[in-house]
This record gives C-alpha cells, sequence and structure tokens, in this order.
C-alpha cells in the first residue's frame, strides 16, 4: 500500500476488518450503526490512492453516495495524495455513452446506477478486463433475478483477478428461507462472509474503552393512552384471528401472533402469502389486510402525536370510510364496528375535551359547552426537566473543556410528514415564550404545553368547521376518491404549524421540519385527473390560516428585532438541535455538531451504536446520553424485539457459516459444465437438422434497452442460459430472437394499459411490417396467480371481462398474431430458447434500423418523450431539432446556452423565440 494513503479508522475494530477484507474477497454482514460507510470509504480511498485503478460502486443510495464523496475529499485533503480523483457518479441516462466512456477511461471511484452498468457491459462500452473492482452496497438486496447479480455474472465470467467486496448491514434476509447464506454468496459470486455483529469480540473491546454517560429514563403512559393501545391490540387480535378464520387453510399460521402483527413488514407478509390465492379471498379479507397496516400506524402514533393530532388522525379514518357514490363496492373497515374501535374513539376524544361540540356559540374560538381536556404527553415534562437539569449542569458543574460543542441534540423517530419534529420544535419554543412571559400581563398563566394544544385544539375546531364541506365533496361523483386521499391527506389532518422563537436556547429543527412550509400546498397539483380549479378551491378552505385573530392569548407575534436575531450566528452551546433519525447520515450529523448532551425522544438500538462509535473515535469529546422510552408500551416492545431479532440473527448466521460447504469454483456461466457449453454451440440449422455444425458463438437475443429500465428479470435469465443480450434501442418489438420473430412483452398491468391507450394495435402494426412472426408475449409475476381473474377487483374502468373481449378484438383484428402466455420469467426464458432453435441469429444494426424515419437513426430515438418536448417548445420545427440535438445533449442543457448560440444553431428568428421561452420573466 502505498506510504500517501492515510486510513482514517481509530477503532481496532474497524482497522481488523478494513485489513481483512482488502486482503480477501469477503461478504460483510455487521451489525446497524457500527460504522459500516467508514469502513468502505476507507476502503475506496485506499484503492483511489494506490494509482490508476478503476472501481465501481454499486447499490449505494444517492445519501450513501454523498457521504461516501465526502469522505473520499476529505481522505485525499488530510492525505495530501496527488493521485486521487475523488467519487465520480453516473446515474441518469441525460449523460451520453461517449462521455461514460470518458470516465470509465479516467478511471477513479465511480458510483453507477446498476440499470446503467449492466446496458455498457453488454454493450462493451465498459470492458469488463478494464474493471479493477467492484464494490456493493446493500447486499441482502442482491437475488437471482436482480440486477446487480447479473453485474457480477457478467463481471466474472470476463474478468477472473479484479477483486469484490459486498457489504450489507441488514442480517435478516441472510437467515431467511432455505440455505439462504450459501444462496446470497452464490448470487455475490463470493465465497466466505465476514460477521460482526455487536457482541463481536472485537466491537466489544474496542468500545468498552471509551463508554459514554448513559441516563435511562421510564416514562409512565397515561391511564387514557393505555386503553387506547389496549383497545387497538384488541383491534389487531381480532384481525388476525378473522384472517386466520377465513382463510387458514390456505395459509400457514402457526406464527402468527399480536407479537408478529406489531412487526413493520406485517401487512407485507400477510399479502405475500395470499398473492397467490388473491383472486380467490373474500372482499372482507382483503379490507382487514389493509387495516392491519392502519392499526400498525395508529399504535405509532399514539406515541408520537399530541392528543389533539391523534384523535384528528382518527376522525379523519372514520370519515374516509364513509360509502360513497365513487367507489359501489366500498365497505367500512370491519375494526370500526368492534367494540374495542368505540372504546379507543371515546378514550382518543376524552383527551381532548368533554362536553358538547357546538360550533355556533364560541369564545376565542372554543365553543363554550366544550371543556378542554388537552392531556399532555408524558414525555414533554420529562423533556423539559432533561433540558432544565442540562442547564443547571452546565452553570454549576462546568465540564472540562475538550473537543465537543455545547449543542443538545435531540433525535427523535418522525414519519414522512415531520410530525413529531415540528411538534417538539413548538413545544421548546412555547417554553421559551413561558419563561420570558411579562408577569404583568392579564392573561392567565398556563404551561408550555397548555399554550401549544390550545392552539391545536384551535385548529381541529376550524377543521371540523369544515367537515361537512369536505363529505359533501367526498360524495360528488365528479372527484376520485383515490386521488383525494393521496393529495390532501396533509391538509385534511391538520399537520402543519408555524413555530416560534425561543429566548432561552435556540431551536433547530431538522429537515422536513424545515421544509414543512414549502410542502403545504404542493399537494395541489398531485392528481392530474382532477379540476385543478377544483382542487385549488377545496385546499385553499381545508388548509387553516392562522391570524393575529385567532391566537389573541397564546402567543405574541414576532417583532422585528426578533426576525433580526432569527439571522444571527448562535454559539454551539447555546443551540438545541432537533432531528429525525435519519440512519447513516446521522453519523455526518454528530460529527458537524459534536454534541455535549445527547437525548433519545424515541428508542433506536442503531443510534445508541453511532454514539458509541462516535464516542470511541474521540478520546477527547465528552457524550452524555438521556434515553426516554414508554414503560410497558408497544415502543418498548419493538425496540426489544429489534434488539432480540437482529441477535438471533446474526447467531444464525455464525452457526450457518460453521456448517456451510466451502464452495471451490464458483460457475458465472449459468451452466452444469464445460461439455454442455459447447453442446450448446451445436447448431443443427442446415438442411432441417440432417447435417450438424457447430459455432463457436452462443445464441443471441436483441433486447430493447427499455426492458432494463423496467428491471425485468427476463433478460438476466436469459444470459443465465448462455445466451447473448445485446442491448439496442428498438422501436419495434422488445426482444428480437431471430430475423422474423419479434416478442412484445407486456406484463398485467402494462398489457392493461396498452389496450386501454390503443397503443398495443399500433405495436401489433408496426410488427406486422417488418416481421413474418411476431408474438405477444402476456407474462404473469413468479408469486401471483396464474389468472386474469383479480383484475377486475384492482383495476377501474377495465375489469376481466372488458380485458378479454378486448383481446378477443385484437386477434380478430390481426388473425396471424401469436399469443403466448407464461406464468414466470423463467418461464419466458425456456420459451425463448425453444424458439431460436433451428433459425438463424438476428443482426441488432439492421432490427435497430426498423421504425426509425428517414436519416434518423437509433441513438437520437433513444429518448422519445424528451423529443416531443423539446418540438414543443415555441420555434422548434421537425427540421431544425435535430440541430438543436446537435448542441445540446438534454433539454435542461439547451435552456442553458445563450440567445447566440441557439440562433447560430437554428436561425434568428426561431432562436429568439426559445430562448424567450427559457429566460421569460413571470410576473406574479
Amino acid at each position: 500500500m502505498s506510504s500517501a494513503i492515510r486510513i482514517s479508522l481509530p477503532l481496532k475494530f474497524h482497522q481488523e476488518l478494513f485489513q481483512e477484507i482488502r486482503a480477501e474477497d469477503k461478504l460483510v454482514v455487521m451489525a446497524r450503526g457500527l460504522g459500516l460507510l467508514r469502513v468502505v470509504t476507507n476502503l475506496l480511498h485506499s484503492y483511489d490512492a494506490a494509482g490508476d485503478n478503476l472501481v465501481l460502486l454499486v447499490g449505494a443510495t444517492p445519501s450513501e453516495i454523498d457521504l461516501i464523496g465526502e469522505g473520499l475529499a476529505e481522505q485525499a485533503a488530510l492525505s495530501k495524495a496527488r493521485s486521487t480523483r475523488g467519487l465520480s457518479v453516473i446515474n441518469t441516462d441525460a449523460m451520453s455513452i461517449s462521455a461514460r466512456e470518458k470516465l470509465y477511461a479516467r478511471g477513479g471511484i465511480l458510483a453507477i446506477t446498476s440499470r446503467i452498468l449492466v446496458v455498457d457491459l453488454l454493450r462493451d462500452g465498459l470492458p469488463p478486463s478494464s474493471i479493477t473492482g467492484v464494490v456493493v452496497l446493500h447486499a441482502d438486496r442482491v437475488t437471482v433475478t436482480s440486477l446487480e447479480a447479473f453485474i457480477l455474472r457478467i463481471y466474472r465470467q470476463k474478468n477472473k483477478t479484479g477483486f469484490l467486496k459486498a457489504f450489507s448491514d441488514n442480517p435478516e434476509p441472510f437467515t431467511t428461507g432455505f440455505s439462504p447464506l450459501p444462496t446470497m454468496l452464490k448470487n455475490l459470486t463470493l465465497q466466505s462472509p465476514s460477521i460482526w455483529p455487536r457482541f463481536h469480540i472485537s466491537v466489544q473491546d474496542s468500545l468498552h474503552e471509551k463508554k459514554a454517560d448513559v441516563v435511562e429514563f421510564s416514562v409512565a403512559m397515561t391511564d387514557s393512552m393505555v386503553a387506547i393501545q389496549s383497545a387497538i391490540i384488541e383491534c389487531i387480535e381480532t384481525s388476525v384471528s378473522e384472517i386466520r378464520r377465513m382463510n387458514g387453510k390456505e395459509l400457514e399460521l402457526e406464527d402468527w401472533s399480536v407479537q408478529t402483527a406489531l412487526h413493520t413488514s406485517f401487512d407485507v407478509i400477510i399479502r405475500r402469502q395470499l398473492d397467490p390465492i388473491w383472486h380467490r379471498v373474500s372482499w372482507k379479507t382483503k379490507q382487514i389486510v389493509g387495516d392491519l397496516k392502519t392499526l400498525r400506524r395508529l399504535l405509532k402514533y399514539l406515541v408520537l402525536y399530541d392528543c389533539v393530532s391523534f384523535y384528528q388522525y382518527l376522525e379523519y379514518i372514520q370519515t374516509m370510510q364513509t360509502p360513497v357514490p365513487v367507489l359501489t363496492r366500498q365497505n367500512q373497515s370491519p375494526w370500526l364496528f368492534l367494540d374495542a374501535a368505540q372504546s379507543l374513539f371515546i378514550a382518543a376524544r376524552s383527551r381532548v375535551y368533554t362536553g358538547r361540540m357546538n360550533l355556533s356559540a364560541t369564545t376565542n374560538g372554543i365553543p363554550n359547552e366544550l371543556t378542554p381536556v388537552l392531556e399532555e404527553q408524558p414525555k414533554w415534562e420529562m423533556l423539559a426537566s432533561i433540558l432544565e437539569e442540562i442547564e443547571r449542569e452546565i452553570y454549576f458543574n462546568p465540564l472540562p473543556e475538550d473537543d465537543s460543542h455545547g449543542t443538545v441534540l435531540i433525535m427523535c423517530e418522525d414519519d414522512e410528514e415531520g410530525i413529531l419534529v415540528q411538534q417538539l420544535r413548538q413545544y421548546l419554543e412555547y417554553q421559551g415564550i413561558t419563561a420570558n412571559r411579562d408577569h404583568n400581563d392579564d392573561t392567565p398563566e398556563r404551561t408550555a404545553a397548555e399554550l401549544m394544544m390550545r392552539r391545536q385544539l384551535r385548529k381541529h375546531l376550524q377543521w371540523k368547521r369544515q367537515l361537512p364541506q369536505m363529505r359533501a365533496l367526498l360524495h360528488d361523483e365528479n372527484w376520485s376518491l383515490g386521488g383525494l386521499r393521496d393529495s390532501q391527506r396533509q391538509d385534511f389532518i391538520g399537520r402543519r404549524t408555524p413555530g416560534h422563537h425561543t429566548k432561552r436556547r435556540r431551536t433547530r429543527g431538522g429537515n422536513q421540519a424545515a421544509e414543512g412550509s414549502g410542502h403545504e400546498n404542493s399537494a395541489q397539483a398531485r392528481n392530474p385527473e382532477d379540476d385543478p380549479r377544483a382542487v385549488a378551491a377545496a385546499i385553499s378552505e381545508l388548509t387553516v390560516t392562522e391570524n393575529e385573530n385567532q391566537i389573541p392569548e397564546d402567543v405574541t407575534l414576532d417583532t422585528f428585532n426578533a426576525v433580526q436575531e432569527e439571522y444571527k450566528l448562535y454559539e454551539h452551546q447555546n443551540l438545541v438541535l432537533v432531528h429525525p433519525f435519519r440512519g447513516d447520515m446521522d453519523d455526518r450529523l454528530l460529527e458537524e455538531t459534536r454534541p455535549r448532551y445527547v437525548i433519545m425522544y424515541n428508542p433506536d438500538p442503531s443510534f445508541i451504536r453511532r454514539v458509541e462509535i462516535y464516542k470511541g473515535s474521540h478520546s477527547n469529546r465528552q457524550v452524555k446520553i438521556y434515553f426516554l422510552a414508554y414503560k410497558d408500551s408497544v415502543e418498548e416492545q419493538l425496540f426489544l424485539s429489534a434488539v432480540r431479532k437482529e441477535k438471533d440473527s446474526f447467531s444464525k448466521l455464525i452457526r450457518e457459516r460453521g456448517t456451510m460447504t466451502v464452495t471451490l469454483t464458483t460457475n458465472t456461466t449459468g451452466l452444469e459444465n464445460p461439455q454442455e457449453e459447447f453442446l450448446r454451440t451445436i447448431s443443427t440449422r442446415i438442411a432441417g437438422g440432417g447435417r450438424i455444425a457447430a459455432t463457436s458463438e452462443p445464441p443471441k437475443v436483441v433486447v430493447d434497452a427499455r426492458e432494463f429500465r423496467s428491471a425485468s428479470a427476463l433478460p438476466s435469465l436469459l444470459h443465465a442460459r448462455n445466451i447473448t443480450v445485446i442491448p439496442c434501442t428498438l422501436t419495434v418489438g422488445d426482444y428480437i430472437i431471430t430475423p422474423d420473430i419479434c416478442i412484445e412483452r407486456k406484463t398485467i398491468p402494462d398489457l392493461i394499459e396498452s389496450l386501454r391507450s390503443g397503443r398495443l394495435y399500433s405495436q401489433c402494426e408496426s410488427m406486422f411490417q417488418y416481421y413474418k412472426t411476431p408474438i405477444l408475449l402476456i407474462e404473469f409475476h413468479e408469486n401471483k396467480a396464474f389468472t386474469l381473474e383479480p383484475l377486475g377487483d384492482t383495476i377501474q374502468g377495465l375489469g376481466q371481462y372488458d380485458l378479454q373481449s378486448k383481446l378477443v378484438l385484437l386477434t380478430l383484428a390481426f388473425p396471424q398474431l401469436k399469443i403466448i402466455w407464461s406464468s414466470t420469467p423463467y418461464q419466458t426464458a425456456e420459451i425463448i430458447e425453444e424458439l431460436k432453435k433451428n433459425h438463424p441469429e438476428p443482426d441488432p444494426v439492421v432490427v435497430g434500423r426498423y421504425g426509425l424515419a428517414d436519416g434518423e437513426d437509433a441513438l437520437t430515438s433513444l429518448n422519445r418523450h424528451a423529443q416531443d418536448l423539446l418540438r414543443a417548445i415555441p420555434g422548434v420545427t421537425e427540421k431544425n431539432a435535430p440541430y438543436l440535438m446537435e448542441i445540446a445533449d438534454s433539454v435542461a442543457e439547451l435552456s442553458t446556452l445563450s440567445q447566440k448560440e441557439i440562433c447560430d444553431a437554428i436561425g434568428p428568428e426561431p432562436g429568439r423565440k426559445v430562448y424567450r421561452f427559457f429566460n421569460k420573466s413571470i410576473v406574479r
């Protein structure tokens, strides 16, 4: 290893893992939160600084790519290595093939999407022999039909010397199914795993040297919360028992229990088991399967939301379950008729108010006959006391100066709408209002929680006033209920409220909270089928806008001086940061903020380990952790269950590794032996099989490049059968298996949409124009029923009989059209292999020209949607559009060109029109 390479791994077990994977190809399975990305970043840096290497990073998410890119840049700056090039990213088709080839030739570390990489490998745009190595993240997602497995098979066939490292921090998939670990290793073309659980002896020795100070608080739930939790669990028990009663003969229900139902993917597991018989199960069963997800979400929201938001969400569910004329088959969820559901609604309402809901006579927005209860979340009071304790400790017992900041980091679990982060910010800001209250004020003394909750109650009452209009809107047959659910949910449940500032400690929310105000009305354009004006009017009526008249007694509006204070730079010791858990992004958060105090509002085992890694990596930084959890709650049970499940998974992995058969060689061709590979090259095309001739070339199939975009498993399965897959941009057909046989492949959803839009009729016309034997291949999903019957339940406007009648009409229009039904992609690969026998091979250059206009080639027709958008721009015509394509690779690049560049390409007058289109100012 070069002396210029600087490895930044202070923990001993990280160093051991780095040396192990640097020396040998391994599958690394590590517990969540133990710093997997840090090891991967240092590994990539070692290859980047070693010389002219081309290392591919596959399977990384955009956030992981950002973290690795920043880490590589920091490592290069610290090591001062001149040969480092950092991380390059290829994640879009907008980059041309020639530009990608230049990046490949340049070398370095390259993060690339699987879909682009597999096409470039098959096109020889990236020779596998030129690759130094491949690093695969999220190895648990690599299945036999995934694009990643396809990539690794191609790589290993043509490159025997390059390295291959695979990483995963999710051990559960490696322990499910029959012989899961050897199967995963086979998919990854690897031979040995490296397992690093939290109880690994090296991990324990490294982390126990510098322990963080942890203070645990077990918070008791209120009696109402306990009653609500018991009612929800009873509804789940009844729902599971009902599924067991109606479908017990078809399903394996021995392991089903309430504890299993609380698992985050329980409804997905049930649906997967029911998929093969989904067309035979009753509508009630389908409804209950969907209700399990709703009930599990209610258990989560009980400990996350305040009492007003939780009750409003319950009313939202009840309103959405109201039968409407739009959906004639819509039935109310069975659990709503249970006694436990009634107890649930009563207990949830009792936490908010008592008395009558008479909206006609109000004072300050609250009905006179209504008595607010506004039960405070128990964790709020505990959070306030912890912050007071921290302030007293800072003032009376200051810690010695170290490399830490005085930041207080509050970490919490949050949903996709950022409600909890927003609520905690508001609570802390109202704490500042109460702490700095003018005692000469005549307003009654209220706590921060009461101030905030009364404001939430007024919003809820305003929402109740709009509820009749919403119900009338639901009964309007001109509206789409499904679009209404998706587009107006966040405003319908009243999720956003503006925050205020505390003068004791400045608070700053996480990403979602900071971006909340910009997303409130973004739902107006989510459903293009609805009338935009009607959507805008409805949302404007439902959105609660608070002004000075609505909140006179609770909050004082910020003055201009307060606005000036908002844009100051605050010292870290005066900063309280509220942030949701974000997985690997939390490692960067800890490094940037350097918190002295960490408050875990919700338990999360991986974040605890991240703090341990952070503390162990910096001996000069002090960290104190406060851990909050509701006692005897589902929250606590899920936390303990997650830790136990991970530990059991690692134990199974270790046992299976000890008994696993050692694979001496890895078969990357998909064939049984070399003799079979030779026999597959024997052709019997001459004289109807009378003479046998041998050819060294395997059979070929030309595949439309868009098939890889659809994540179809068929190209990978064809390649595994030793069939050369040639990606090509095809205008006619999806798979060209011989010069005369063209296949248009349709999955069931694509078939329905093609019949509805008439696109399939046009595709058949084109196939008959260029091929003697056009084939329509209808492919079903592997784990779903091989029948068209369930389509009537899932597709509106096109039932099973309509689908079959349209297929009959299609065959009447094209009597010579061949239709092949395939139950799985595996069967499709067998069918194509049989159809190719005794036929010549297709020419990709010839078939790529079919369907193109005069002078048009396959590359210019690569993105027809972008071309249609280009031709819709004022000043662009069919004649001058090719000239614009020459000077710009995308519409986005065209928008950045100067007026002179555009005019030089297409002329003065059309050039000015195009330039004005992109640079016209919008007057609001």
